[in-house]
C-alpha cells in the first residue's frame, strides 16, 4: 500500500518500562535532534513518518505490553500511515531473533547499546561530542540521571543483566557537566538512578564512589534536590550516608529494594545478604539519618516461598514500618537462575500475598501521613491538576511516592517547577494536602 505524503524526517518516540529506559530516549532524541529529526515523544496525534519504540522487558506484564505496542505500529505501517517503524530497548535485545521472525513489519530491531546502530538505519550520525546532552519528557524542574549501566549482581529473577549487561559506570567528570548542563537549563530536581547505585565506582575508580559523586553533584548551583533510587542493601556503602547528613541538598529518601527477609528466600534469591543484617541496616540507617523515608520493593510468591516465609515477610513490614512500599508477584523469566526452579507458588497465592502486603502497607502509610498533618514542609511542584496545584516534598519521588496537593485557588499563587513553604491540612494513605504558608 502506498505511503502517504508526510513530513520527512519527523520521528515519534514511544518509552516503556522505567527511568532508565526513559533516559535512554532522552539521550536518542537529543542525537536526533542534532541530526535534523523532528522529534516528538508519545505524542497521541502524530504526523510522523517514522516511529521507534523503546521496549521494556522486565517481566510479563511489561513484555506484554510491549508487544502489544509493536503491534499496534505494525498495523499503522500495513495502513500505510508509517513509512518505518524501529524497535530497540530490553524486550528487543532479549528477544531479538523471535521477534524478527514474528513481526516483519519493524524494519530493524536494537539491543539496549545499539543507538548508534539504530541512528546509521536512520542516515543520522551517531555524535560522541553530544554525550550527555538530552531531550527532557519530564518537566524541565527535574531529570532522572543514570550515573551507571548495566549490573554485576548474582540475583536468582532477575535478567536484567541479560538485557543490560554488566556494570559500567559514567566518570564523575562527566556526570558533573551533564549535571551543570541541566541546571543551566532549569533542572532543580536529580534523581539519581542505576540498576545499582552502591556499586557504584568499583567498576572505573576500583572502589565504591557514591559518596564522592554525591559531593561533587551537591556542589553543583541550581540542583536544590539530589534524590536516590534504586540501592542494593548488600555492602552499602555507609558514607553515603554521611553526605546526606552533610549536604542540604541530598534529599533524606533512599529507595532500597530489599525483595524479602526470611534467610530461606534471601538465599534462594542469591541477595547476598541475611536478615540480620538487613535489619541491622535498616536500623543503622534510621539511626544516622532519622527523618529519612525509606522506601522498598519487595516480591510475592517467588519459588519456594512458604507460609512461614510469608509470614516472617509479613512481620518485618508490619515492624519496620516503611514510608514507602510496593510490591511484586513473581514472574518466572526465562534464563534466570529461578527459572530452573519449580514456579510452585498458585498465581491466585501470589496475588493473595502480595494484596496483604499493601493492605497492611496502604494502613501504615496513612497513620504515617497522619503524623505529617499541622507540619510545615518545602514542596517542589509539578503540576496543576483536578483544582490543585500537585507538588512533593524531598521525601517523595515522582510518580510512586506521595504528592501535596494545594488547592487552585484565586488567592493561590503557585508557580509550578518552584518551592514554596506548605502546612499540611489533611492526610489520606498515600496523598497529603496542605496550604501554602
Amino acid at each position: 500500500m502506498k505511503v502517504r505524503s508526510q513530513l520527512a524526517n519527523k520521528v515519534n518516540v514511544i518509552t516503556l518500562g522505567c527511568s532508565k529506559n526513559l533516559v535512554d530516549s532522552e539521550v536518542l532524541m537529543g542525537q536526533l535532534k542534532a541530526n535534523s529529526f523532528d522529534v516528538t515523544h508519545e505524542a497521541e496525534k502524530s504526523d510522523a513518518n517514522i516511529v521507534i519504540i523503546n521496549t521494556c522487558g522486565f517481566i510479563d506484564n511489561a513484555k506484554q505490553e510491549s508487544i502489544d505496542t509493536i503491534l499496534r505500529y505494525a498495523e499503522e505501517k500495513d495502513a500505510g500511515r508509517l513509512e518505518k517503524l524501529y524497535v530497540t530497548g530490553c524486550l528487543s535485545q532479549r528477544y531479538k531473533d523471535d521477534l524478527e521472525a514474528e513481526i516483519p513489519q519493524v524494519d530493524a530491531f536494537f539491543g539496549t547499546l545499539e543507538m548508534p546502530q539504530l541512528l546509521k538505519a536512520l542516515e543520522a550520525n551517531y555524535m560522541h561530542e553530544l554525550v550527555g546532552e538530552r531531550m527532557l519528557t519530564t518537566p524541565r524542574h527535574f531529570a532522572y540521571f543514570k550515573i551507571a549501566e548495566g549490573c554485576n549482581r548474582p540475583c536468582s529473577f532477575c535478567a536484567i543483566p541479560l538485557m543490560r549487561g554488566k556494570h559500567v559506570d559514567r566518570p564523575i567528570e562527566d556526570l558533573v557537566k551533564e549535571a551543570k548542563r541541566l541546571a543551566a537549563q532549569g533542572t532543580k530536581e536529580l534523581i539519581l538512578i542505576a540498576q545499582d547505585l552502591t556499586y557504584y565506582g568499583l567498576q572505573h575508580y576500583g572502589e565504591r564512589k557514591l559518596a564522592d559523586l554525591l559531593r561533587n553533584l551537591s556542589d553543583v548551583n541550581g540542583i536544590d534536590w539530589i534524590r536516590m533510587q534504586y540501592a542494593y542493601p548488600s555492602q552499602f556503602p555507609m558514607d553515603a550516608l554521611d553526605v546526606m547528613v552533610e549536604r542540604s541538598n541530598i534529599c533524606h529518601y533512599l529507595d532500597m529494594p530489599l525483595q524479602h527477609i526470611s534467610d530461606n528466600m534471601l538465599k534462594t534469591m542469591r541477595r547476598g545478604i541475611s536478615k540480620r543484617r538487613t535489619v541491622e541496616l535498616v536500623d543503622t540507617i534510621r539511626q544516622r539519618v532519622p527523618d529519612i523515608a525509606l522506601r522498598t520493593t519487595l516480591i510475592a510468591g517467588h519459588p519456594g516461598e512458604t507460609e512461614q516465609d510469608f509470614d516472617e515477610l509479613y512481620d518485618f513490614v508490619e515492624k519496620t514500618r516503611f514510608e514507602r512500599l510496593g510490591i511484586f508477584t513473581y514472574s518466572h523469566e526465562e534464563s534466570t537462575h529461578s527459572y530452573s526452579l519449580e514456579d510452585n507458588v498458585p498465581a491466585e497465592l501470589k496475588q493473595e500475598r502480595a494484596d496483604r502486603i499493601m493492605e497492611l502497607q496502604q494502613g501504615i502509610s496513612m497513620e504515617l501521613n497522619e503524623e505529617k498533618v499541622g507540619q510545615t514542609y518545602k514542596v517542589l511542584f509539578d503540576r496543576k491538576e483536578s483544582g490543585y496545584f500537585v507538588g512533593r516534598t524531598e521525601y517523595d519521588s515522582p510518580e510512586v511516592d506521595n504528592e501535596v496537593l494545594v488547592p487552585a485557588t484565586p488567592d493561590t499563587h503557585v508557580r509550578l517547577g518552584d518551592f514554596a513553604t506548605v502546612q499540611i491540612t489533611d492526610a489520606s494513605d498515600f496523598d497529603l494536602y496542605g496550604k501554602l504558608v
